[in-house]
């Protein structure tokens, strides 16, 4: 041992030197301790007592209230609430019928939903979030009081609010809508509907309070057993459906059909990037002049021999050339 003393964890005195963070330090070969000139917080319990996170958060609010800090919002959910916040759509108005005023806190509650299904849809990563805010705030109001509001387009919706109008929102409103579609078939009550982009946000409220499962069920890849249905897949079937019908006959009957008629299996849950690649431009390839009847000049010929025989016979058929031009013709 290169020096006296215990291990202050384990009580081992078997203690060796060993570079530790590019010093060398004394570790107990027992157990890891890293010993010198007592312990070294190794842990994150060792760390978290050497610290108040409640005075440092409570410090940092103050210092943010006393010199009214701008602080930027990093989370989703907060910036939903602070952009939905800022909609003139909580007060009747003389600008805002009534039939358009809503309640802020249930508008916020299902605006919330709406992103967080469009973040679990790929709809939100790599993309500016507030084009899906603001569609999702439109869905979460239309669908508050559908029959009043479903004649209000976007833009209109937009200006009743007094807020800008992103250029991509109306893309990612129809990629929320198909998303919304998606869904609702899977759900027995609203498959003899025959929905549209129109009618399902009337069905929005059940398609959200479900809306963990209907993602599984609707996107998943075949890879789970055929039959195997969850509790929560088993209560969204229609009342009778699940008892007249075994977990064989559900896992089988499309397995037992020819190749040609089985159902198409669910498409996968793709970001939109993949489903809808972006066109590229192929560039257009050269056009050739070549003819044939290039003159080829006497160097060019000679890069291409490689033998003497054929440098010999080169030369030969040059002078032959040179002799038949160089002969008069006959009068």
């Amino acid at each position: 041992m290169p020096g006296g003393g215990r291990c202050p964890d384990c009580g081992s005195t078997e203690l060796v030197e060993d570079s530790h963070y590019s010093q060398n330090q004394l570790v107990c070969s027992d157990c890891g301790c890293v010993v010198t000139e007592g312990v070294l917080t190794t842990t994150y319990t060792d760390e978290g007592n050497l610290r108040d996170l409640d005075m440092f958060s409570g410090t940092y609010m103050q210092m943010v209230k006393l010199l009214g800090l701008d602080v930027p919002s990093l989370c989703l959910v907060d910036l939903v609430k602070t952009y939905c916040s800022s909609f003139k759509l909580f007060e009747a108005s003389p600008s805002v019928p009534a039939k358009y005023v809503e309640d802020k806190e249930k508008m916020l509650s299902r605006t919330l939903q709406l992103v967080e299904l469009a973040d679990e849809t790929w709809l939100v990563t790599g993309r500016h979030p507030l084009p899906v805010i603001t569609a999702a705030t439109f869905l979460a109001w239309q669908s508050l009081r559908p029959s009043d509001r479903l004649t209000c387009s976007l833009a209109r919706f937009c200006k009743l609010a007094n807020v800008d109008l992103p250029y991509p929102a109306s893309s990612r409103l129809q990629e929320l809508l198909a998303v919304l579609l998606r869904l609702a078939e899977q759900l027995a009550w609203l498959q003899v509907l025959k929905l549209d982009k129109r009618s399902v946000v009337a069905h929005i409220g059940d398609l959200l309070q479900h809306r963990h499962m209907l993602v599984r069920k609707a996107f998943r890849d075949g890879t789970a057993e055929p039959g195997a249905l969850d509790a929560g897949e088993e209560e969204l079937q229609g009342p009778g459906q699940g008892q007249g019908w075994g977990r064989e006959d559900r896992g089988h009957g499309s397995l037992d059909l020819p190749a040609g008629k089985r159902p198409a299996s669910p498409a996968l849950l793709l970001p939109p990037c993949m489903l809808k690649p972006p066109k590229r431009i192929c560039p257009t390839p050269p056009v050739s002049t070549v003819t044939g009847d290039e003159n080829i000049s006497d160097s060019e010929i000679e890069q291409y021999l490689r033998t003497p025989q054929e440098v010999r016979d080169f030369q030969r058929a040059q002078a032959a050339r040179q002799a038949a031009t160089s002969v008069p013709n006959p009068p």
